[in-house]
Order: structure tokens, then C-alpha cells, then sequence
């Protein structure tokens, strides 16, 4: 393939919209919680501090709060400053807080408030439009703003990986099909570009991501002058491919596998420190 001239416009992703989706993984959710036995509940995730109550806590405590600062534009407090450090801090502890209150509630009662919590949550966000900007930008991905599609897609990878965690905790599929993991790949991949944004590498350079399986698909990461960046085809071949199995991709991009498990489950090909990089990377505020 040519080598791109520094007049070439690089052709980008398109938008991943998301907002039709929430009810379809919300009704999964529902479906799950009302099928768990007392014991389920009890159950640990591959969050070390959650086991299935708490994490279905956090999703009620989150719905509730999404739409109270998103519809309603209520916001109680802010963190201290933008900087990411302060913004992890400041969202841990609300998660933290509102996991403290939501657990102590009985399983029915944590089902109906999830049940009208998420109803008014995926109106929300199909109320939105999808090409304004946010509120807020997703940080994960270095932006300090950001359409309103990519928050959308952001809550929707927090909400099927929360899920998840949960199916996971109980032995229960149902999740991990193209519609609803695709593009939680999709978004958690746009973090590639934040993650090596502090890896040299010279102009014209490509990293080939494949994350195999029926769900998966190819992304590439493109140094240009002076950034990394996705883009929707190569102009030159990868000097390294990492290959990952989709059943650990949203694992490695939410801290939910170590480094030393998730290196012997993914394979690189090429330059292996480059390619590597990718197992640094983090797809939610953490």
C-alpha cells in the first residue's frame, strides 16, 4: 500500500449510535435480575469490591443520576477540578456512595426502581441529538468534548459491561451477541489513540487491532504527524497486529482481567512492545 503524503485526508470512524439500544439490554437486564436465585445475589464479579447485588446497584444508582444531570440538568456537586485525577476520584466516590445506599434494598425492590429507572434513562438518551455536543466529553478518550453520540455510546458500554460482570458472576450468556457487543468494542476502542498518546512512533506508522470472534472486527491505529489516531482503512502495512479474543476484550479495556492472564490469552505479531501497548488500555473512568 502507498505511504499517505502529509496532504492526505485520513478517512476516520463513523458516529456509533447507540441510543436504540437501551431498551433491548435493559430488558435483558430486568430479565436476569428476576431469574437470580437468593444465592445469586451473593455471587462475586470480576469487580473485586462488587459481587452481583452491588453491581446491580450501581446500575440503578447510575440510571438515577443519568437522568437527573442529563433530563433534568441537576447537578449536585462537581469535582474539584477537570483533571482526570480529580474527575476518577469524584466518580468513585459517588459510585462508592450509591452502592453503600442501593444494596441495602431487597432484590424486588432494587428490580421495580431499576425497571422505571431505565425506562426514563433510554428515553433520555433517545431523546437526544445525536451530533450536538455534550455536557460533557468523554474523558477516557482524552476529549474534552464530545458529541452527544459518544456520551450515549459511553453509557452504553457501562451498562452492558456492568451486565456482564453479572452474567459472568452466574454462568448466564445472553449479551455477547453483534447487535449489543460490537459497539461496546467499537467505543471502548476509541480509547486506543488516548492510550498511546505517549508512545513514539514515527509518522506513517500503523497498529492493526483484530478482536476475534463473531462479535469482533479489525480497527487500525494511525501515527500521523504529530498524534495517534483510528482510521477506517490502512495506507500501509501494520507493523504490528495484535490479535484479542472477544470473550476478554471488554475485560482488558474495564480492569476486569490481570495483565499476566490477559498477555498469555492475546497474541502480537511484528514489533511486540508496540503492540502490547494495547493491554494499558482502559475504557472507563477508573
Amino acid at each position: 500500500m502507498p505511504e499517505p503524503s502529509s496532504k492526505t485526508k485520513l478517512r476516520l470512524l463513523p458516529p456509533i449510535l447507540t441510543a436504540h439500544l437501551f431498551p433491548k439490554l435493559d430488558g435483558k437486564l430486568i430479565e436476569l435480575l428476576r431469574s437470580l436465585a437468593p444465592g445469586d445475589w451473593e455471587k462475586q464479579t470480576v469487580s473485586p469490591k462488587w459481587r452481583v447485588k452491588e453491581v446491580a446497584a450501581h446500575l440503578l444508582d447510575t440510571a438515577l443520576r443519568g437522568v437527573s444531570v442529563g433530563r433534568d440538568r441537576y447537578v449536585a456537586e462537581s469535582p474539584a477540578s477537570p483533571s482526570t485525577a480529580d474527575l476518577a476520584a469524584f466518580i468513585n466516590r459517588l459510585n462508592c456512595e450509591g452502592v453503600t445506599v442501593y444494596r441495602r434494598l431487597s432484590p424486588v425492590v432494587l428490580i421495580g426502581l431499576l425497571e422505571a429507572a431505565t425506562k426514563s434513562l433510554a428515553e433520555y438518551h433517545a431523546s437526544r441529538d445525536p451530533y450536538a455536543i455534550a455536557s460533557y466529553g468523554v474523558s477516557r478518550a482524552g476529549e474534552q468534548k464530545s458529541p452527544n453520540w459518544f456520551d450515549t455510546a459511553r453509557e452504553f458500554t457501562e451498562r452492558w459491561h456492568h451486565q456482564q460482570q453479572i452474567r459472568l458472576a452466574v454462568s448466564r450468556s445472553g449479551i455477547m451477541t453483534c447487535e449489543l457487543y460490537h459497539p461496546v468494542l467499537d467505543c471502548f476502542l476509541q480509547a486506543l489513540p488516548f492510550t498511546y498518546r505517549n508512545v513514539p512512533a514515527k509518522p506513517g506508522t500503523l497498529v492493526e487491532i483484530s478482536v476475534v470472534g463473531e462479535c469482533g472486527g479489525i480497527w487500525h491505529l494511525y501515527r500521523s504527524e504529530d498524534s495517534w489516531q483510528l482510521i477506517g482503512e490502512p495506507f500501509s502495512r501494520a507493523v504490528c497486529e495484535v490479535t484479542i479474543p472477544q470473550e476478554i476484550a471488554w475485560r482488558i479495556c474495564t480492569k476486569g482481567i490481570d495483565t499476566e492472564s490477559a498477555r498469555a490469552q492475546v497474541r502480537v505479531t511484528g514489533d511486540t512492545t508496540l503492540g502490547l501497548h494495547v493491554l494499558a488500555m482502559v475504557s472507563i473512568v477508573a
